[in-house]
């Protein structure tokens, strides 16, 4: 990869953005920043490049996402389920077919939101379930070590708790930052990043903490019912990214 101010440009514009939709929603929805970042360089690369900002973009988002935002009784249920889904994550990005994971996922998350839909696009409080928690960890940390796609799983457990928009942000912001620093190794393995990507990452690093502030002022300034629907029209795009990303692959 070369450092061209193209590529500086392209890779600033997508980590600023991801950065954004980290202080507005708590994570999970980094593959929205994904395409303008492999307008430059490839997936794997990408992935290389974005392993380590996320830890940056964590510490940045606690200062936001505080103790008090946190649905702790969810986390306990969801983070261990995610720990052992980034493990599988690794041996299936490594032995299997990544694109049918992509399609598989993205058909399950336009058919959640359909069935949101259909019932009107209220949210409807639901009571916790221990077997969906650990489903959603589960099933979110293999889709955000093999794609960088954990949003789906863990809004479609999340969502439909009915939690306030704060909970509900901070708690999509632990959840990530645990599985960002668990993915780390994993990823730079695979990625092995060069010189040059470490030289990327350090000028992408600024900026980050001016996209998570702005994520963070948007979250604020959207009531309840807003955040919700925001938080379903990026499942949208991002099951849409995903279902392109696995046919596509077929087709090349």
């Amino acid at each position: 990869m070369e450092l061209t101010f193209a590529t500086i440009l392209v890779a600033f514009a997508g980590v600023f953005l991801i950065s954004f939709m980290r202080g507005a929603f708590g994570g999970g929805f980094a593959i929205i920043g994904i395409p303008l970042l492999s307008i430059v360089m490839d997936p794997v690369t990408a992935g290389g490049l974005l392993a380590p900002l996320f830890i940056a973009m964590d510490l940045v988002a606690l200062r936001y996402w505080k103790p008090s935002t946190w649905s702790k009784p969810d986390l306990v249920l969801l983070v261990p389920g995610l720990v052992v889904g980034i493990g599988v994550g690794y041996l299936v990005f490594r032995v299997l077919d990544h694109r049918a994971i992509a399609i598989l996922m993205a058909a399950i998350t336009l058919a959640f939101v359909a069935l949101w839909l259909v019932r009107g696009a209220e949210v409807t409080p639901r009571p916790r379930s221990t077997p969906k928690a650990i489903a959603a960890g589960f099933t979110s940390g293999i889709t955000t070590m093999v794609a960088h796609s954990g949003g789906p799983p863990l809004a479609m457990y999340l969502l439909p708790l009915g939690l306030s928009k704060e909970i509900y942000a901070g708690t999509t912001s632990l959840f990530f930052t645990v599985g960002n620093a668990t993915k780390l190794v994993p990823w730079l393995l695979l990625s092995q990043p060069t010189t040059r990507t470490w030289e990327l990452m350090a000028i992408c690093l600024l900026a980050i903490p001016t996209g998570v502030w702005a994520g963070w002022r948007l979250h604020g300034a959207l009531d309840q019912r807003q955040v919700y629907r925001v938080c379903y029209g990026l499942l949208v795009v991002t099951a849409l990214k995903l279902l392109w990303d696995g046919v596509s692959g077929y087709l090349v």
